[in-house]
Parts: C-alpha cells; sequence; structure tokens
C-alpha cells in the first residue's frame, strides 16, 4: 500500500492529496504535526531526511520527497486520467504552466508568509537547515501574490483550465496557491471575474475539498 505523509494544514501535501484523489489511488496516511516541528524530529529525518511534507512511499518501499517526484511516479503508475498531459504538447504545455503556477504563486505566497510570521522566524525556508527571515522578501512575496492573481486571471480569459483543454496538475497547483494566498490576506477581487468563474468550476470537484 502506498503512504502519503502529509499535514492537513500545508499546501503541499494538500497538492499530493488532490492528485491522489483526481487518480482514485487508494493510500494510507500518515500525519506529521508541523506545528509541534515534527518535521524537524529524528523518526521523521530517517523517512525524509529534508524534513519536508509531503512524502509519498511507493509499494515498493522508494521514498518520494516532492512533489515533482510524486506526480511523476503516480502518473507513471496509474496512467489514467492524465494529468501530466497525452500528448508531447499536452505534457510541455502542463509542466510549463505547472511550474508558473508554483513559481510564481506557490512560492510568492511561502515568501510573504515564511518571512513574516513571528511563529516561523528563523524558519524562513523549509527544510532542515534554518534561515533567518527577511522582512524586504515578504514585502516582495505580497507584491508578487498580486501579480500572479492578475496574471492567472488573464491566462484564464475564455479557458476552463490553466494548461491545455484538460483538467490537470497545473489547474491543481493554481488551486492550492490561491487558496494559499488566504493566509497572507490575499483572494481575487472583484476585477478578477474570470480567476473567481474557474475557481469556483474547480470546486465542484469532490477531490478539491480535501
Amino acid at each position: 500500500m502506498i503512504t502519503l505523509y502529509d499535514c492537513a494544514t500545508a499546501p503541499s501535501p494538500r497538492r499530493a492529496r488532490i492528485f491522489l484523489a483526481e487518480k482514485g489511488v487508494a493510500h494510507d496516511t500518515v500525519s506529521v504535526d508541523l506545528r509541534s516541528g515534527e518535521q524537524l524530529g529524528e523518526a521523521y529525518r530517517q523517512i525524509n531526511p529534508q524534513c519536508t511534507v509531503p512524502a509519498l512511499r511507493t509499494e515498493h518501499g522508494l521514498v518520494l520527497t516532492d512533489n515533482a517526484a510524486i506526480a511523476a511516479y503516480l502518473e507513471a503508475r496509474y496512467p489514467d486520467p492524465p494529468l501530466l498531459g497525452a500528448t508531447p504538447e499536452e505534457k510541455a504545455e502542463i509542466a510549463s504552466w505547472n511550474w508558473r503556477m508554483e513559481f510564481e504563486g506557490l512560492l510568492a505566497v511561502a515568501e510573504a508568509l515564511r518571512n513574516s510570521a513571528p511563529p516561523m522566524a528563523n524558519r524562513a525556508l523549509p527544510g532542515a537547515v534554518n534561515y533567518p527571515q527577511i522582512p524586504a522578501l515578504a514585502e516582495r512575496g505580497l507584491a508578487r501574490v498580486e501579480h500572479f492573481l492578475d496574471m492567472l486571471n488573464a491566462r484564464l480569459a475564455g479557458r476552463a483550465f490553466v494548461a491545455t483543454d484538460r483538467f490537470s496538475v497545473a489547474d491543481i497547483t493554481a488551486a492550492v496557491a490561491v487558496d494559499f494566498a488566504r493566509i497572507v490576506k490575499r483572494k481575487p477581487g472583484e476585477q478578477h471575474t474570470e480567476l473567481l468563474r474557474w475557481r469556483a468550476a474547480m470546486a465542484s470537484r469532490p477531490a478539491m475539498a480535501l
């Protein structure tokens, strides 16, 4: 049985949960308490020395420690429905847009949050190494989030999905990024009509409730 090391309140493992649900893959779940720092403890370091979630243990004991590897494995192991694309052109478009959703969306929110939240003092980056907060990066992160929402709204004009004409991992990453932005008090406004339309459509997918 596949095992997902998860945290219900964090955006990165949510991406893996949605991906697994869209694929219909049965799995066990082990919760990792990030608030208490369980990911930094010796027990979890034995599972994932990078001290991050999600991690996924395959049926054969291989441990995958990032969303890119998890998605690649699940797509190869369970090809239907294809979430990384079916044709070379789709695969390229989806990979490109998924990266933009991660870099311009998720990482922008993380930059704003991790460089400003008092509980994350000295934890400005995830992982095993401590890094101090840089307040200027928090300000930049907020500006990046605003640009991300505008960019995504423009991209979705007349489109049902972010990357191609079918649901993909890019939609998963985008939805998680948009929802995660609420933690830094940023969300789509009335000017983001296309984004709001798309997000409402995404909400109809059962996996998005995870």
